[in-house]
């Protein structure tokens, strides 16, 4: 998957700074020839700052990898149902970046799990907005008995890399302070045949799922919901 807009702007300053890292590199055999050691070690210097920041904003490209910056109300999703058989349903996933997945699930409802990373007030008022990443749909049974018994059907729907903002956080807060919050969030609506649903990620961080028609709508009222 490409870079999404989050990752960008890293990726760049990190080409940027590597280029920037040659220039004084280009000049260093020319003052160890010259034996000018001052100058030998004031251009490594500079290589070696501008080569470790260029380093630092790949490790940030890489880790905000997959997460989309999450506006007034970001569309997250659309999902079409079609049912197969009893508790059983073909399901087409149409993300927010264009991709999209068809799934078999089993279950009476479905849920679409994503992740959540908030900035704190600070890098807020440099500009930060919050971000999120989509990352499974599972099927839900709603008897409680049969949700114990049987186990779950799900699809992971985001890349999982150990380089991710997510667990860097989690493994390392210290070193990730202007992360105020990072956290999941959920959204999920019954599974009936032929209906259509779209879901959307509030400013305040909570996935909405709603119907995508009037005849989900009909449906949904339909089912009690």
């Amino acid at each position: 998957m490409p870079f999404e807009i989050p990752a960008l702007l890293p990726a760049v300053l990190a080409g940027a700074c590597g280029l920037l890292a040659l220039l004084p590199l280009a000049g260093l055999p020319r003052c160890w020839r010259g034996r000018r050691p001052l100058a030998f070690f004031h251009r490594l210097l500079w290589t070696l700052l501008l080569a470790a920041l260029a380093a630092t904003l790949t490790v940030l490209a890489l880790a905000l990898r997959g997460y989309r910056r999450l506006l007034a109300e970001a569309p997250v999703a659309t999902l079409a149902v079609r049912q197969s058989a009893p508790q059983r349903y073909a399901v087409r996933v149409d993300l927010a970046d264009g991709t999209h997945r068809s799934v078999e699930l089993a279950g009476d409802e479905w849920q679409l799990d994503a992740r959540v990373i908030k900035w704190t007030p600070r890098a807020v008022q440099l500009g930060a907005q919050p971000l999120f990443r989509v990352e499974r749909l599972s099927g839900r049974y709603r008897d409680l008995a049969q949700a114990q018994s049987t186990p779950p059907s799900v699809v992971a729907l985001g890349e999982d890399s150990p380089l991710d903002l997510w667990r860097l956080k989690q493994a390392f807060p210290a070193w990730l302070p202007f992360v105020d919050a990072n956290y999941g969030s959920a959204a999920y609506l019954p599974l009936l045949d032929g209906a259509s649903y779209r879901v959307t990620l509030a400013a305040a961080g909570g996935l909405v799922a709603r119907p995508a028609d009037a005849f989900t709508a009909q449906k949904l009222q339909a089912a009690g919901w």
